[in-house]
């Protein structure tokens, strides 16, 4: 990957919290590295730029969460072959119209992984008089943590399917910054050095990040000012924690994996201290405001503000039926039946038939904007449940890790359940399908577990046979004609 960093509005962009909204301020038009990293602002300035970045449309703003990745995971109903969708729930990855999309996201995560290398170089390996503790360690831990994030994304979309492709050329991992071509490396390799990233990042974190003794800081007009508060909306030393078992998990590794989400799970889930309380039935249920992202929960979200745009252009009720993502293009609830196992799953709520006044249909509300509402401009990227669901899978005693599947279910208004050694898998699979809804998460638990027979577009309820190479993202035209 040509490394070509731009220190343009991406590194310019300061954003900060002024009661319950971030305040954008507008960039200078040019401003060179030696002007900006003066100071711990100038850091600031430069680490959010790359924060903002991230709610681009080619990235987790659309096509890595609610979108495309979520269409690769079958969730919605699709049989008109005029949907705009279609050719990337059949995994036609030749079309012209799929591989823009893709080619879109690869760039985007590049650069911005092009632009946390500069960080990362500036921050230099010790505090210093321009920025000292603890934003040094904040800083580039937070960096860090991001740099590995967008290549394990990358590495888990365009790379093999790990467990039989290893060895197998996957992704560049570029370290540093400049405009040499770094070399394809394999799975493994890959996967090496995003957890090095994230093992440094949590080096760095641990004494510095304020959220492991004063929570996610959600105060408006903090004392001081906004620089450290409002934790959910970085990658914090919590929401690393529970990236780097997301990352042991994609190798195999379910010892550390588990060992990683345990300890986690202890740090924020004590009966003295609860970080990320589990979302609550009266907010879960609150019919003006209800909290249709379990908000609490949350580890890591961007905040987007124009996250409507998002779901006007995906979900509305009001979309043609060629555009719209939905279980039904009428108002069956078929699929949502087939979905949710319990009608009083807190998760369900997120499908309703609604009215524009001439139009009724089945919508998903997940991002629907709810004025005032907890999370109004949340899209989630980890959560507390994710940590329940990987000790369940990898816990070596069945029942243990039943429980921490129970756990969740529990907290989500639903029955328990008792899976044996042999469906444990499947079961792990409706849930993940139920949690991460608009998240973008599903299609890798698929992937990761090699799933032959996942849910099929094309009716309301029932399975298709998936061939496993089309869980393989053929790398993007522009990444290849570098290489030619």
């Amino acid at each position: 990957m040509k490394t070509k960093y731009k220190l343009l509005c991406l590194l310019l962009t300061l954003l900060s919290f002024s009661c319950s909204k971030w305040v954008e301020v507008k960039p200078v038009d040019r401003l060179g590295e030696d002007q900006l990293f003066v100071n711990k602002e100038g850091y600031l300035k430069a680490l959010n730029g790359v924060y903002v970045e991230m709610t681009n449309r080619a990235l987790y703003g659309q096509e890595m969460t609610a979108a495309t990745v979520d269409v690769l995971g079958q969730y919605y109903f699709m049989t008109n072959t005029q949907h705009v969708f279609l050719q990337r729930t059949t995994f036609a990855y030749t079309d012209e119209g799929v591989r823009r999309v893709f080619d879109g996201a690869w760039k985007k995560a590049y650069e911005l992984i092009a632009n946390c290398n500069v960080i990362i170089e500036k921050c230099g390996d010790g505090p210093s008089q321009a920025l000292p503790q603890p934003y040094h360690g904040i800083i580039k831990g937070e960096a860090l943590a991001l740099r590995a994030m967008l290549h394990l994304d990358m590495l888990r979309l365009f790379g093999p399917i790990y467990s039989t492709g290893r060895t197998l050329p996957a992704i560049p991992y570029v370290s540093k910054s400049g405009f040499e071509i770094a070399p394809i490396v394999s799975a493994e390799q890959g996967m090496q050095q995003v957890t090095a990233d994230l093992k440094s990042a949590l080096l760095l974190m641990a004494d510095t990040d304020p959220i492991r003794t004063e929570g996610v800081r959600n105060s408006a007009n903090p004392v001081g000012g906004n620089d450290l508060h409002y934790r959910q909306y970085r990658l914090n030393y919590y929401a690393t924690k529970l990236l780097l078992a997301r990352a042991y998990l994609w190798q195999g590794n379910k010892v550390d994996a588990l060992l990683h989400a345990e300890e986690l799970l202890n740090e924020v889930q004590t009966p003295t201290k609860t970080v990320f309380p589990y979302v609550t039935q009266a907010n879960a249920t609150h019919a003006e405001r209800p909290d249709r992202v379990f908000s609490t929960e949350v580890m890591f979200s961007l905040y987007d503000i124009n996250r409507l745009q998002m779901y006007n252009r995906l979900f509305d009720v009001n979309l043609q039926v060629t555009s719209k993502l939905s279980f039904h293009t009428g108002t069956d609830f078929t699929r949502v039946q087939a979905t949710y196992d319990d009608g009083n799953d807190y998760r369900r709520r997120v499908w309703q038939n609604a009215s524009s006044g001439t139009v009724t249909a089945l919508t998903n509300t997940k991002y629907a904007d709810v004025v005032d509402g907890p999370g109004r401009y949340m899209i989630p990227l980890i959560k507390l449940s994710e940590a329940l669901l990987i000790a369940a899978e990898c816990h070596p005693d069945l029942a243990t890790g039943t429980t921490y599947l129970n756990k969740l279910r529990t907290a989500r208004n639903t029955f328990n359940l008792t899976p044996t050694a042999t469906n444990l898998i499947t079961e792990l699979g409706k849930e993940y399908r139920r949690e991460f809804l608009g998240e973008g998460q599903l299609f890798y638990f698929y992937k990761r577990n090699s799933f032959q027979n996942i849910p099929n577009h094309a009716v309301l309820n029932g399975e298709k046979t998936m061939v496993l190479n089309n869980y393989v993202v053929p790398l993007p035209d522009s990444e290849i004609s570098q290489r030619n």
